[in-house]
């Protein structure tokens, strides 16, 4: 699905990932842990084309085809989703009118006609049922005076609404209680498919318990490092990450 090869990317002058090697198939969940500053956000944002950073060097193919070719919206339309860290708010767009866009965008994408508007609002009470989402939301602007965890949620019955090819969570878990992070994350299980991949941009393993990684990947000082099984996401928690730089600059 997602092939990522020596990439390199700065923001500036400053040069931030440097030589990325990645690979996720079809219905993997792929970990990526790291102390701050190591890139975490840096590879989500260069992944969906956000315009600040610059790629330098490296390739980036997603199901065949030339990602780092597209535009940040053909990403999106070919499957690919981010759920950020920090969803901002959009005042004045409610969120039914936000979402039948977004459909009705990737729609014209693949040369479909809109999706007929009761379809779309019957679509829309099965997704909130997944993660459990306040029907009163939907009348409301984009975030707009929503709680850390409703933003959360709201990020996740967007990625249910669109149905993406590979979803990409960046530190969801941040700033949750437990009860709505077990909310996301059953709500990320229940959408995960054998044709489906997942991205989980963490520091912690108890959102690893719940959203259970296929491979865990160390990222630190713009490259990726050590890569295992879920195991080592247990080893970080209990060790930290010196272990793994002492390994690196041994």
């Amino acid at each position: 699905m997602l092939e990522v090869r020596d990439l390199c990317a700065k923001i500036g002058d400053k040069e931030i990932l440097r030589g990325i090697n990645l690979t996720i198939k079809d219905g993997e969940i792929h970990a990526i842990m790291g102390p701050n500053g190591s890139g975490k956000s840096t590879l989500s944002a260069v992944l969906v084309g956000n315009p600040l950073y610059e790629v330098t060097s490296g390739t980036a193919t997603f199901n065949g085809k030339d990602l780092l070719a597209m535009k940040s919206e053909d990403r999106a339309h070919e499957g690919l989703f981010l759920s950020f860290q920090y969803p901002v708010e959009i005042p004045g767009v409610s969120m039914t009118n936000f979402m039948r866009a977004a459909i009705n965008e990737k729609r014209k994408y693949e040369g479909k006609d809109p999706m007929p508007a009761g379809e779309f609002l019957k679509l829309m009470r099965e997704k909130r049922a997944i993660v459990e989402l306040d029907s009163k939301l939907a009348n409301r602007s984009v975030n707009e005076g929503f709680s850390g965890g409703e933003k959360k949620r709201n990020e996740i019955f967007q990625m249910a609404m669109l149905e993406p090819k590979l979803s990409i969570l960046d530190e969801t878990d941040s700033g949750l209680d437990v009860d709505a992070m077990r909310i996301v994350a059953e709500g990320v299980n229940k959408l995960h498919t054998p044709e489906t991949s997942t991205i989980v941009i963490t520091h912690y393993d108890r959102l690893l318990e719940m959203i259970k990684p296929d491979v865990v990947h160390v990222l630190y000082k713009g490259r990726i490092v050590k890569t295992a099984g879920p195991e080592l996401a247990k080893e970080i928690q209990e060790r930290g990450y010196d272990w793994i730089k002492a390994e690196i600059e041994s």
